[in-house]
């Protein structure tokens, strides 16, 4: 097959690249948010295909994807074809609602010839897609291997823009975990976050730092704390799973789903996870058992072989 999709999301898209097909990926000359082109920061195979916005129209094209809701004109301009009339389409939404949770209408809702894949099933649950057909391909993480060391006796959270997004991303929540164990906080917008929040340097470190250079970072801490109070799932929580890392977490949104007991702890009582934060970090031999049951869990329900199984079940029959 032939798929264009944009490039939006990195760390999902380097998992659906993986498949057999040839992914054409938009790209313009300032490689703004439309035109990203190919990753960068992560590894993307040959097949992995960069296109031009004007020879778009000239491309054969199989299946689109789409991911944002003003990718509908821009397939309609760019591509010449009408998404879900005049090629097969699938809207991927990658995101929990906003708004009026429960009653947010999906922009994808009513319009012909269109599925909604969702992520995770307590997104397919909260948005009301109305008559659109809707399904769920769990994500899948291209495996890094069992990297946890745990060496430095420190907590990882990754998150981008914590202060932009504040009680959403639980960033108000950072000051207290601080005082079970020093954070370093990965991400986005993550420099100078600990003047902001009125803690000392060595309590609260962000940096930002790319792919490669991500999981052994993270790796070398102790214990991954989410303190994310609404998302999606995230996919650093699974790739902690995959490192081998003992998970601490709030029990929201498809959280309970993805961590099993025994690879860590989840509550939404934060002095629970305050206390489990502590005994992680004062026992690496707690910490590396729940780690090896996280990776399990993750290899089991997250794999690439799964999430790549599923793409290709559901391309065929949109495409058929």
């Amino acid at each position: 097959m032939r798929i264009l999709l944009w490039h939006v999301h990195g760390s999902w898209t380097t998992a659906f690249v993986q498949g057999p097909h040839t992914y054409l990926v938009p790209v313009t000359p300032d490689r703004g948010p439309d035109g990203l082109g190919r990753a960068r920061t992560f590894d993307w195979p040959e097949s992995v295909v960069e296109v031009a916005p004007g020879r778009l129209r000239a491309e054969d094209v199989d299946l689109l994807v789409l991911q944002r809701p003003h990718e509908f004109e821009l397939a309609r301009r760019w591509l010449g074809r009408r998404p879900g009339v005049d090629v097969p389409t699938v809207y991927l939404e990658h995101n929990a609602p906003g708004g009026n949770v429960p009653d947010t209408r999906h922009p994808a809702a009513g319009r012909p010839g269109l599925s909604v894949v969702h992520v995770t099933h307590f997104n397919r649950l909260m948005w009301d897609c109305g008559t659109t057909p809707t399904t769920v391909i769990e994500h899948g993480v291209v495996d890094p291997g069992p990297l946890w060391t745990g060496r430095l006796t420190r907590a990882v959270v990754v998150v981008n823009e914590p202060l932009r997004r504040g009680r959403t991303t639980g960033t108000d929540l950072l000051p207290y975990f601080a005082g079970a164990a020093p954070l370093d906080v990965f991400g986005m917008g993550t420099e100078g976050l600990a003047g902001e929040l009125g803690l000392s340097p060595d309590r609260c470190r962000g940096r930002e730092l790319v792919q490669r250079e991500l999981h052994r970072a993270m790796a070398e801490r102790r214990v991954y704390l989410h303190p994310v109070r609404w998302t999606s799932l995230g996919l650093s929580l699974l790739e902690a799973m995959h490192l081998g890392m003992p998970v601490v977490a709030l029990a929201t949104t498809e959280v309970t789903e993805a961590v099993p007991p025994e690879a860590g702890v989840v509550s939404n009582r934060p002095e629970v996870l305050h206390d489990a934060v502590r005994a992680f970090v004062a026992e690496p031999e707690l910490a590396r058992e729940a780690g090896r049951a996280a990776r399990a869990a993750a290899l089991g329900r997250y794999g690439l072989a799964r999430f790549l199984d599923d793409w290709d079940r559901l391309i065929k029959e949109v495409t058929r």
